[in-house]
């Protein structure tokens, strides 16, 4: 194996880069866009987002595939340039060779420095793979492929490292020498300036928990007079589905079916709160927004991706028992990036001074499984699904754009929407 070492040693640094930088890629796209699905969401048990989104994927709200894509820019470089045939020559016996020799003496040293770090990030995989496997219960495609990466310059370093007791005492020259090698300075700056700007500047799992927490305003987009005509011709098209909601002397009903591990879910609960206290202050009465539940577990629907759904969905109904269901709600977006079921039987217990969640979780599991039902009915295939008056919004609108539909609805309305009662409604 050792005449391989290099290849094998840069073959798995580029495989762990690439799994690192596309998990970032995709915890980026699901913090920025709602509608996004990743490609490696494959079932209930097998996600990207939810092991990415959990408590375990970012540490002090820095994604860990930031520290994997620096890891292995690390490493990468190490196996390029230390281990680069020539500059990993063996030296001579003489002294003139050797005080010449840069910053690899040979393989075995660079091949010691990259199994210290390989040593560092098994113990991260491993706690991590615990993590995911067992108290998740999810795989992630993306975190095996790292994990593969990692244990594999493991045993690749593993074999051939050398000097391992020289290399506290060897590791400042080296870095000397770094330094005087123009083109290794210059990659070492580099890697070190990419590392610093993932970690300063990568979105914040946060920042959504801290903008949950926060008053939110009505869209300040103006639409101008086209594109309002453009789509109120849109929606006068539309065909209106009924769905048994009570509109309770309302002009326009908006419903939502829901699932409050979503991302866009919360995204869309962010980004319309301003509009639903907009009607709610200005138009008292007319305008109702429902919540329907259609969390994305086999436990209580079809099946998904989400494992503390269902919880999630009993817990703000228990809430409500006690009035306390629109702040079990906006606790469970603002903490969607841990939630487990002990956090939700938490979260409860904090938030609605509910303790029986347990005894009285299949009785309320039932009304969530009604309202899944519902959303199998009219045949929803993502959360959040819209109605408003019937009409059918299946992907998030802009803002301006959903405000503009309600203003549009209740400006035609003539009498308020009627329909008959669905069993386990969850309205808000």
């Amino acid at each position: 194996m050792k005449q391989h070492t290099r290849t094998l040693i840069v073959a798995f640094a580029v495989l762990g880069l690439g799994a690192s930088v596309s998990s970032l890629y995709v915890h980026y796209q699901v913090l920025a866009d709602p509608s996004y699905s990743s490609f490696c969401d494959i079932s209930e048990t097998v996600s990207c987002e939810a092991v990415l989104t959990s408590q375990y994927g970012s540490l002090f709200g820095v994604p860990v595939a930031v520290g994997g894509a620096v890891w292995s820019g690390l490493v990468l470089l190490l196996g390029l340039v230390g281990m680069s045939p020539s500059r990993t020559a063996a030296p001579s016996a003489s002294p003139k060779s050797l005080a010449s020799a840069s910053l690899s003496d040979d393989v075995g040293r660079i091949a010691g420095y990259i199994f210290v770090l390989a040593t560092v990030g098994l113990a991260g995989v491993l706690y991590l793979g615990y993590a995911s496997f067992f108290i998740l219960r999810q795989m992630c495609p993306l975190c095996v492929t790292m994990y593969v990466a990692v244990i594999g310059l493991f045993v690749v370093s593993g074999g051939v490292a050398s000097q391992l007791s020289e290399l506290p005492g060897r590791l400042g020259r080296d870095l000397r020498a770094v330094m005087a090698n123009p083109m290794a300075a210059t990659l070492a700056a580099v890697w070190i300036v990419t590392s610093v700007s993932l970690v300063a500047f990568f979105p914040r799992e946060d920042t959504a928990a801290t903008m949950a927490s926060a008053p939110m305003a009505a869209p300040t987009e103006t639409l101008g007079e086209v594109e309002v005509a453009q789509f109120e011709a849109w929606l006068d098209a539309q065909p209106r589905v009924d769905l048994g909601v009570p509109a309770n002397g309302a002009s326009v009903v908006v419903v939502k079916f829901n699932d409050y591990q979503c991302p866009a879910c919360r995204q869309a609960y962010l980004a319309y709160r301003g509009i639903e206290l907009k009607y709610a202050e200005e138009y008292p009465g007319q305008v109702a927004f429902v919540s329907l539940d259609y969390p994305l577990e086999a436990e209580c629907n079809t099946g998904g991706i989400h494992a503390s759904a269902c919880e999630a969905a009993v817990a703000v109904r228990l809430a409500r028992e006690n009035d306390r269901a629109a702040e079990m709600a906006d606790w469970l977006f603002s903490n969607q990036a841990s939630l487990t079921r002990e956090r939700v039987i938490e979260g409860l217990a904090e938030v609605a001074q509910v303790t029986d969640f347990d005894a009285r979780y299949d009785e309320m599991l039932e009304h969530v499984r009604a309202d899944a039902a519902l959303g199998q009915k009219v045949q929803i295939t993502g959360t959040p699904t819209f109605f408003i008056n019937g009409i059918r919004i299946s992907s998030t609108l802009r803002p301006a754009y959903f405000d503009a539909a309600i203003a549009h609805e209740l400006e035609n309305a003539s009498e308020p929407a009627a329909a008959g009662p669905s069993e386990g409604q969850n309205q808000s």
